[in-house]
């Protein structure tokens, strides 16, 4: 009885899952992003892209913005897919707002920053809370913020972390249940 209780209470969970996978390229930090359900409201979001990130090498960081060849990682929790399935806004491509560990590394390779030449990669390690949409037409918009402790050639440090993506799903496997 117990058995038949806990299948039928988790069963409906299966719509409201994430998709299973998802291609996307990106226009504002250009890229490629692959984003991989994991379980019910989780995803595996993995972004290879030109994108642009304070300078931690410099004495003023928040002040130096560069671009650089960056792949991030994040672990994505959706929080709110079933009150947006109750309020009857749609969950297609994820559409939801997250929390996630994320990780990143940065390979601008030798640069001079400040009169000193640093060499090498960087990155970091922190936790962002974010909100994507993703539309029928294939169009998808994500931005986290958080705080991330950055490594590399320099002195680590805490320092904010925002990543923001503008692109079109070019393929997907679906696992909601409708559009």
């Amino acid at each position: 009885m117990v058995f038949l209780f806990s299948s039928i209470s988790s069963f409906p969970q299966y719509g409201m899952n994430c998709e299973i996978r998802q291609i996307k390229i990106n226009v504002f930090n250009p890229g490629v992003e692959y984003e991989m359900g994991l379980g019910v409201n989780s995803t595996l979001d993995v972004r290879v892209a030109w994108q642009m990130a304070l300078e931690p090498a410099s004495e003023a960081p928040m002040e130096n913005l560069d671009f650089f060849p960056t792949i991030t990682v994040q672990n994505r929790y959706y929080h709110n897919f079933n009150g947006r399935e109750r309020r009857r806004k749609p969950i297609y491509g994820n559409s939801g707002n997250y929390l996630a560990p994320s990780a990143a590394i940065f390979s601008p390779g030798s640069r001079v920053v400040e009169n000193r030449i640093v060499d090498g990669v960087h990155g970091y390690g922190g936790l962002v809370y974010g909100v994507q949409r993703s539309y029928d037409s294939g169009i998808s918009f994500s931005i986290d913020a958080g705080a991330g402790y950055y490594v590399g050639p320099f002195k680590g440090g805490i320092y904010p972390v925002v990543n923001l993506s503008l692109g079109w799903i070019v393929s997907e496997k679906r696992w909601c249940v409708g559009r």
